[in-house]
């Protein structure tokens, strides 16, 4: 404990005030209790004991050029200097835009939110609008935010709580649900366009929208398989349905078209936030313009006093300006690629069974037979308990991980860090 006292004291302090300790759910889980941090610069984070850490979390993603980046920092002080919020349009708020626009193949049309639990609530809000239906169909395992209509099969304590997988039980991802919001979704497993068109066929007269992660990055990181996507695409216009993706984690992390970019398929509506700000709140909510003039004209309200902020939108604006200027991408991908071979090897040579999957930028790594994980139902084979062992080792020697498997890069991490990660993770595994 000694390692951690100060943390482990401010926590004990903090459970006094904020309920549970924390500020989040998923901080609650920090290992070995939630630790408290001084500060953050490029690939490390700093904790209130002095530790030091290679930083594979990036404060659950966003943090694209990693901490601190002076020229994001630079951009807010500049702007916040000018003014904090206006309620009314600012000309940084419209170059973003415009810049979005240019980028994002969706993007004919867009507003600016905090979060992306707001903005994935305004793209089924705008999908029943225009369809004049109620419904929608996601995904088990995909997260959408934490707001009731779609708190639910995020997560399951066995195969057997999901149900059949023609037919799954809607399971509820909190106490506090209005039983009626059960009754506003479908829910299938990802991957499964056979089952899907089924499905869509049967209930496109009460479907308003398809909503999907391009990339099932929050549990197991697993790419849809070939021709998924396009499927998906082809049924919703075919049976007037509207198709969403949400991006908060594929959005600038996977290119700068995010997963609509890099799977070549464009959806109806998009919703972006995570990285494009490098850690400041935002989100977007972007989509064609036959469906955005809903909102355009008022007959769909979207609202919100602190969208549009100057500090964030000047994060933003700084963020994507470092990113298509030092080509960022093609080095995320040569270098995570070389951190999932590295630690594939390393599993390979202590005896271990760790499966690592993903794109290079963002990529999973859990204890599992199986050679690939292909949808939510998959990832219940890994061995959590024994992920939470490796974790803990990681993180006592100085790395920095995501409890639930998944590691992202940023601009800031070299070479040096990769090796380093490889170097412990097989000192670590060499114990388990």
């Amino acid at each position: 404990m000694t390692r951690y006292q100060k943390s482990h004291e401010l926590y004990q302090r903090a459970c006094r005030s904020l309920a549970g300790g924390v500020a989040s759910e998923f901080r609650k889980y920090g290992y070995p209790h939630p630790l408290f941090y001084e500060r953050g610069a490029g690939s490390r984070v700093y904790d209130v004991d002095g530790n030091e850490y290679l930083d594979f979390t990036l404060s659950q993603g966003p943090l694209i050029l990693g901490h601190s980046h002076p020229e994001v920092l630079a951009r807010v002080h500049e702007s916040s200097q000018r003014g904090q919020l206006y309620a009314g349009q600012h000309l940084e708020e419209l170059e973003l835009a415009e810049t979005l626009q240019r980028l994002i193949p969706c993007a004919e049309l867009m507003r600016f939110s905090l979060s992306g639990s707001e903005a994935d609530h305004a793209a089924l809000r705008l999908a029943r609008a225009v369809t004049g239906k109620y419904k929608f169909l996601k995904f088990e395992g995909h997260y959408h935010g934490w707001f009731d209509g779609v708190s639910f099969s995020i997560s399951a304590a066995s195969e057997d709580a999901m149900g059949p997988r023609e037919q799954p039980n809607i399971v509820p991802w909190t106490q506090g649900l209005p039983p009626q919001a059960a009754n506003d979704l479908i829910v299938l497993p990802w991957n499964d366009l056979e089952l899907a068109e089924k499905t869509l066929r049967e209930h496109a007269g009460e479907l308003a929208a398809v909503i999907s992660s391009p990339a099932m990055c929050n549990a197991g990181c697993i790419a849809p398989r070939s021709g998924f996507l396009q499927g998906l695409r082809q049924l919703c216009d075919e049976l007037g349905i509207v198709l969403i993706f949400d991006e908060v984690i594929t959005g600038f992390r996977l290119g700068m078209a995010g997963g609509q970019g890099y799977f070549d398929v464009t959806p109806d509506l998009a919703v972006f936030g995570k990285a494009m700000a490098s850690g400041y709140p935002i989100s977007v909510l972007a989509g064609k313009r036959n469906y955005m003039e809903w909102i355009a004209d008022g007959r769909v309200i979207h609202a919100g006093t602190m969208n549009s902020g100057n500090p964030s939108i000047a994060a933003a604006l700084a963020t994507i300006e470092v990113l298509e200027r030092d080509a960022v991408h093609p080095r995320l991908f040569e270098l995570g690629r070389e951190l999932m071979e590295g630690l594939r090897d390393a599993a390979r040579r202590a005896g271990q069974a760790m499966l690592v999957q993903g794109f290079g930028p963002a990529f999973h790594t859990g204890f599992t037979p199986l050679e690939s994980v292909n949808d939510f139902r998959d990832t219940l084979s890994y061995d959590k308990a024994k992920y939470q062992k490796f974790m803990a080792g990681m993180h006592d020697r100085g790395i920095r991980l995501i409890g639930r498997g998944i590691w992202y890069l940023s601009a800031a991490h070299t070479s040096a860090d990769v090796q380093q990660a490889i170097d412990t993770a097989y000192d670590i595994l060499k114990t388990l």
